[in-house]
């Protein structure tokens, strides 16, 4: 999993308005409310379900739902009242929210909720929420009794030599009718969980070890979910009725949120998991206190947290990683004191009890980073600079706090690409891969360290009025050979910058289609409503405009295109705004004038045929794109066998297939060949696109005039499509 803050199984301790933009799946503010984390440090977990009881909305709840339906409807680009039809839409959405694989829920289940499905737009309007805690009820019952049947089910070992066969996609299939047919679903399922530990070498009971273990564990999740969790989850089906990207926060997720942005937090300095009940600390981060005491390794578990020197020890165990995480974090300069379980100690050793004075914590790993690849052409050796830029993040907190070193993406890239002007590179590639977005001036801020000046983005809000937004920058910062590797995980402000390198003809855009987000979100911390100061109402986005690049082109649903493709693993059909139902819709309006770079558009031909040679000989990536057309072969496969011999054969046929084609790059490299995927290390896997991308900037050097001589060709100006 991955270990970000807006996973779901990793978080770190210690972890209006203006236009903003949004990840695909996670708001991103334009600008930012201040607001200290860790100020509402919990001393005991959210309300959590128990076994048999139900859970309810709040009044808080209630009130925040009618703030929140009031300004959606005010403020939306759709401009639409919520009716019934909406209502309609709502109730699909949140019932897909609970059960999207359609395992639970049984088809009687769904006919007798939809006394709700028109039900559900009033509750927004009222405050009366409790529709959506009655279906997530039912929900909760039907988890239970299936993750209780699927315990049941490891009681004795299946037939593993019977032809059967497990459809396990089932986001479209009808909804299950008997009992009889859920209970069957949920054998074959336990079935294949079990049958996936074998393949990899378990024998039948450890396999039923470890699933019963997990089986548990899900079980307790369902009855740890807070009334919070229930509400923010029915409150996302409705924001996302008008469109996939608003979105409720609630003041967890919040805070969430504002740590991706600003990179850093008040904490102890922790990746933290939950493994076995137990919170678990997966790294250290450099520079945070934990790391500082030289006390704290990875894999030792956290059994109790007390506040400061003389505060009682809470017991954490069972707990819910986010309710911990809650203790651990606090202010600047106050104490936390954690008991531990040393990694690999038996429960009942000694656990020491830790102390640390929080402090501000930096999240280095997600800031922008550099290195150099080389390239060797006969004689000559070139030196290509990449800069990796994870997100377009801004600590704005700090910023209109008047720090001086607050850390921003432009800052950041300005300070790398002098180091790397400083080692004379040849060309330089930003690698946008995985990028989904973030500050809408860091976007605009980046590419004026790019071009002389001109317009960088156009933006329309739901009234029809159109900002430019122009370079803020004063300098270009870097005029020689560049291009921009984007994937269809590129999104947001990743192609606002994209897309003006594009249109200025200033660099070479290789990679895949990016993601196709071009709407414009609006931040409302709710709070701002309430008549205290901290009524924990969460924050809002909403989608309140479209942006348009400079020829008048929208990026919705669209996205930007590569002048070069490169194969990925990706799948479009899987990723992407056009595969969001709710998603607004491609258009145009009128280009505004800027001033293109002519050189690069005869570079391309050449610069493209050369690449076509590469992709037929280079054999990096001719086994990424083998590996990329398996891929794509098993998404495109709904079912799967539950017979051992045969799983056994289709494992060992993939298996020799990657394997033959990891083993003929490798010849290709004068490399030995491997006997089996298990000698395979992790960090042998080439970036074939990385390297691919370092060829084409070098042609792109070799192919183009001198920086002043392509500088005086720029042309006149650009209107409308290119």
């Amino acid at each position: 999993m991955n270990d970000t803050p807006n996973s779901p199984s990793h978080a770190r301790a210690g972890l209006g308005l203006r236009l903003a933009l949004l990840l695909p799946t996670l708001a991103v503010l334009g600008f930012l409310f201040t607001g200290s984390s860790g100020n509402r440090p919990a001393a005991v977990p959210a309300t959590h379900a128990t076994a048999g009881a139900a859970l309810a909305p709040t009044d808080r709840h209630r009130k925040v739902a009618r703030l929140v339906g009031e300004v959606i409807e005010r403020s939306h680009y759709r401009q639409t009242v919520l009716d019934d039809k909406m209502s309609s839409q709502m109730f699909d959405r949140y019932v897909e929210s609970l059960d999207g694989g359609r395992s639970y829920f049984l088809a009687g289940d769904i006919t007798e909720l939809e006394q709700y499905r028109y039900k559900l737009g009033e509750a927004i309007r009222t405050g009366n929420v409790d529709p959506a805690f009655a279906i997530f009820a039912r929900f909760q019952q039907r988890n239970r009794a299936e993750i209780g049947r699927a315990i049941a089910e490891l009681e004795h070992e299946p037939d593993f030599s019977l032809d059967e066969i497990l459809a396990y996609d089932r986001a479209k299939a009808p909804w299950i009718e008997t009992q009889a047919e859920l209970d069957d679903l949920w054998r074959k399922r336990v079935k294949n969980d079990a049958l996936s530990l074998m393949l990899a070498n378990k024998t039948w009971a450890e396999a039923r070890d470890v699933l019963k273990k997990r089986y548990e564990r899900v079980l307790k999740r369902i009855e740890q979910v807070s009334n919070d969790d229930v509400f923010e989850n029915f409150m996302n089906a409705y924001a996302h009725v008008y469109d996939p990207h608003s979105n409720y926060f609630s003041p967890r997720a919040s805070e969430e949120y504002n740590i991706a942005m600003k990179l850093s937090y008040v904490g102890i300095g922790a990746t933290l998991q939950l493994i076995d009940d137990h919170v678990t600390i997966m790294n250290v981060i450099a520079g945070g206190p934990a790391a500082v005491s030289g006390k704290v390794k990875a894999n030792d578990r956290i059994t109790s947290v007390a506040q400061g020197k003389n505060g009682e020890f809470v017991d954490v165990v069972g707990w819910r990683l986010d309710d911990v995480v809650q203790l651990i974090r606090g202010p600047a300069g106050t104490l936390v004191r954690l008991q531990m379980l040393p990694a690999g100690a038996t429960p009942g050793s000694k656990e020491p009890i830790l102390e640390f004075t929080r402090n501000k914590v930096t999240l280095e790993a997600q800031a922008a980073q550099k290195k150099l690849r080389t390239v060797t052409r006969g004689e000559r050796t070139f030196k290509i600079g990449v800069i990796d830029v994870p997100s377009f993040y801004q600590d704005y907190e700090a910023k209109v706090g008047g720090e001086k070193d607050y850390r921003s993406t432009t800052r950041d890239v300005a300070r790398l690409i002098g180091e790397l002007k400083a080692e004379k590179i040849d060309g330089l590639i930003m690698d946008l891969r995985g990028n989904g977005g973030g500050h809408l001036s860091e976007a605009t801020g980046l590419v004026g360290l790019f071009i002389h000046k001109g317009p960088v983005v156009q933006l329309r809000e739901a009234s029809g009025r159109i900002e430019v937004l122009d370079d803020p920058e004063p300098a270009q910062v870097w005029d020689g050979p560049l291009v921009v590797l984007v994937d269809r995980s590129s999104a947001s402000a990743s192609e606002i910058f994209s897309a003006a390198i594009q249109d200025y003809g200033r660099g070479l855009i290789v990679g895949q289609q990016t993601y196709g987000k071009g709407t414009v979100q609006n931040m409302y911390p709710l709070d701002r409503w309430a008549l205290g100061a901290n009524a924990g109402y969460g924050q809002l986005t909403v989608t309140m405009g479209k942006y348009y690049r400079v020829t008048g082109d929208s990026v919705q649903n669209r996205g930007v295109m590569p002048e070069i493709a490169l194969p990925s693993l990706i799948s479009p059909t899987e990723v992407g705004e056009s595969n969001r139902d709710s998603a607004l819709p491609w258009d145009q309006i009128h280009g505004v004038d800027f001033t293109t770079e002519q050189a690069l558009r005869p570079a391309l031909d050449p610069v493209s045929r050369l690449h076509a040679e590469r992709m037929q000989t280079d054999p990096d990536l001719k086994a990424l794109s083998g590996d990329a057309e398996a891929i794509e072969t098993m998404r495109l496969t709904k079912t799967v066998s539950l017979n051992l011999v045969v799983r056994k054969a289709e494992r060992e046929r993939l298996d020799a297939e990657r394997l033959a084609r990891i083993n003929t790059r490798r010849a290709a490299h004068a490399e030995s060949p491997l006997k089996s995927l298990e000698e395979l290390k992790a960090d042998e896997e080439p970036d074939a696109n990385l390297e691919e991308t370092a060829q084409i900037v070098t042609d792109l050097e070799q192919v183009l005039q001198p920086p002043a001589s392509r500088v005086s060709q720029a042309t006149g100006k650009g209107r409308g499509r290119r």
